[in-house]
């Protein structure tokens, strides 16, 4: 008995059914890891945002009105528009002063020129807080 010229064969559907079974697991393989290897934390997220805007936003000028537990409160304009925003500077307590009082006054922003509402006065890499002013002691005149 010869072996030679006996073959397994399948029939054409059956192979094409074959293809297309395999090509569907390969694509729901290659779905379920960009899905479960995409996701970010939202502290994630919130960096990406800033660094994004350090990248491509647009300088502005702005006024920190309020410091409250490494939250800045701040306002701005973009094309006659008044926004008033906040940003949490917890993760850069190192580089702000212990005395968050003197980071009220003017700033300077990052927004997006897309979405002007979208917009930052500190991250990773860029910093428009300005440094407080050294206080000068009142001059004494003579007759006191």
């Amino acid at each position: 008995m010869s072996l030679a010229g006996a073959g397994f064969s399948i029939s054409g559907s059956a192979l094409q059914l074959s293809i297309l079974t395999l090509l569907a697991l390969l694509l729901m393989a290659a779905g379920a890891y960009i899905v479960f290897s995409s996701r970010l934390t939202p502290a994630q997220r919130e960096r990406n945002r800033r660094l994004a805007l350090n990248r491509n936003g647009r300088m502005g000028d702005a006024t920190v009105i309020d410091v409250r537990d490494w939250t800045l409160f701040y306002f701005y304009q973009v094309r006659g528009v008044s926004y008033t925003t906040s940003q949490d500077a917890t993760e850069f307590r190192s580089s702000l002063p212990a005395e968050t009082s003197t980071l009220i006054g003017p700033a300077g922003i990052k927004y997006s020129a897309r979405n002007p509402a979208n917009s930052i006065v500190i991250c990773e890499e860029w910093s428009g807080l300005r440094a407080p002013s050294p206080r000068v002691p009142a001059h004494k005149t003579e007759g006191e």
